[in-house]
């Protein structure tokens, strides 16, 4: 409300400003790099890999089995799935503890599609000056040209990945085959175009919009920094006052720092933040002000490192190297890291102890217990027998845990590769073995390729009074 009373609204979002990023050279853009390289040709190559005449990763939903190479999961091995994120978040928490936002910066997904989309767009459309000046052009054929054909490849590019996307969940042959008539499914059709368009709206239009108003990790980050995390930092006691100069003059003879005040940190920067105002909760840490900045120091012969990786402690008491990395180790990071070794030994001895055969025992519940023909008793079960290993096999199975206990004897049990076979078995014993009611029974089931791979499933055996 203004002084004679008049009420104006007030806006609480500040309108979005297209951002031109700069792009930049250096070590730090080398690693991003070769970070894109290799998430990408893993994500666009393991489907195509094979592994026993099948395909060597594929999260089969419809048979309900997820094949990693040689190893084969089901539902009940979900456990692994869970240590798997609780594993995750815990090399979050360490890593971030120690230096900050290094998966957004160098790997998250945005970051890395991002990148992919900006070097489409450079290729396209030129540099971040001829962008600007375009799209401060009206609309003509030109423009409609070079548009027409940035927006053409981030859509066959986004559709490429939602296609392997899919290709994770049902078989790469089958997508191919139905690629060539567009015969997909409704929800491969579905996913595809899901996918795809998140990776088109993400990557291409929200861009740093998803780090700064939707990515929940730029929020919470705050929590796991201390005043020991290696960040981006600007250091002002040795870049301030700034100001333009020519090359070569030392900056205490004109009365500023070693900063220029060029803004070529901004126009790199991928948020549109001005580092210098120190760290915010924009900043992705990918470095590229550190990539602009060394190159200006380069070109006016001051030292590097006015924008480098440093610790609020390290500017504060001007700390070097051997002091940063000696305050590396302390307890917050002792901690995440204890963890994160005890639940990666965890999950790797869980891995090599997990047995290829596996057995579930139901009784039948029509009948809990009958008398034969000889007097014995008799109780029937159903076993459930997974073989998890890509070859047949066949089972033996013996009982053991009541005296005079017998099988009665049915035909082997063949397992076929990587399935899960059923059988009716009854279990006999004499009326007088033991007391009436419930007594433990004990199946035991062999591999008779592999003697080694026994399975010891309890039940009980009920003599009726």
């Amino acid at each position: 409300m203004t002084e004679k009373g008049e009420v104006r609204p007030v806006s609480l979002y500040s309108a979005r400003k297209k951002l031109h990023v700069r792009s930049v050279s250096g070590r730090f853009a080398r690693w991003r790099w070769a970070l894109v390289w290799l998430t990408q040709i893993l994500y666009y190559g393991l489907p195509w890999l094979t592994w026993n005449d099948r395909q060597a990763v594929l999260f089969h939903l419809t048979e309900r089995k997820f094949y990693l190479f040689g190893a084969i999961f089901w539902p009940q091995d979900v456990f692994y799935l869970a240590v798997l994120l609780i594993l995750s978040a815990y090399a979050l928490f360490f890593f971030t503890a120690i230096a900050g936002r290094l998966w957004c910066g160098y790997a998250c997904p945005q970051t890395v599609y991002t990148e992919i989309f900006m070097w489409i767009e450079e290729k396209i459309e030129g540099d971040h000056n001829r962008r600007r000046k375009l799209d401060k052009t009206p609309m003509d054929g030109r423009k409609f040209a070079l548009r027409a054909a940035k927006f053409g490849a981030w859509g066959l590019f986004s559709l490429w990945t939602g296609f392997t996307f899919v290709a994770y969940f049902s078989p790469l042959d089958e997508l191919l085959a139905s690629l060539t008539t567009f015969g997909f499914g409704p929800w491969e059709t579905f996913w595809i175009l899901f996918y795809a368009a998140f990776t088109y709206a993400f990557a291409g239009i929200l861009r740093e919009q998803v780090c700064e108003y939707m990515c929940p990790y730029a929020r919470f980050q705050g929590v796991m920094f201390d005043q020991d995390t290696l960040v981006i930092t600007y250091d002002e006691a040795r870049g301030d006052p700034r100001g333009a100069r020519r090359k070569g003059v030392v900056p205490a003879s004109v009365g500023k720092g070693d900063c220029t005040d060029c803004g070529i940190c901004v126009q790199v920067c991928p948020t549109g933040i001005d580092i210098r105002n120190g760290l915010q909760y924009e900043c992705i840490g990918c470095a590229a002000c550190i990539d602009a900045c060394d190159q200006v120091m380069d070109r006016m012969e001051y030292p590097r490192g006015l924008i480098r990786y440093s610790t609020e402690n390290a500017l504060r008491q001007h700390w070097g190297r051997k002091e940063i990395l000696r305050h590396v180790v302390r307890p917050r990071t002792l901690i995440y890291g204890a963890f994160l070794v005890l639940i990666t030994f965890a999950m790797i001895a869980g891995l090599a102890m997990r047995t290829d055969l596996r057995v579930d025992i139901i009784r039948d519940r029509a009948t809990l217990a009958r008398e034969v023909s000889d007097g014995q008793i008799e109780n029937v079960y159903r076993l459930q027998i997974m073989n998890m290993v890509e070859r047949e096999r066949t089972v033996e199975i013996r009982v053991d845990g009541l005296d005079g206990a017998t099988l009665q004897e049915g035909e082997p049990i063949v397992l076929p590769a990587a399935a899960t076979g059923a059988a009716t078995v009854q279990v006999r014993v004499p009326a007088d073995a033991a007391e009436p009611g419930s007594h433990p029974l004990y199946f035991e089931v062999s591999v008779r390729e592999d003697p080694g791979v026994t399975v010891r499933e309890q039940t009980t055996f009920m003599l009726p009074r």
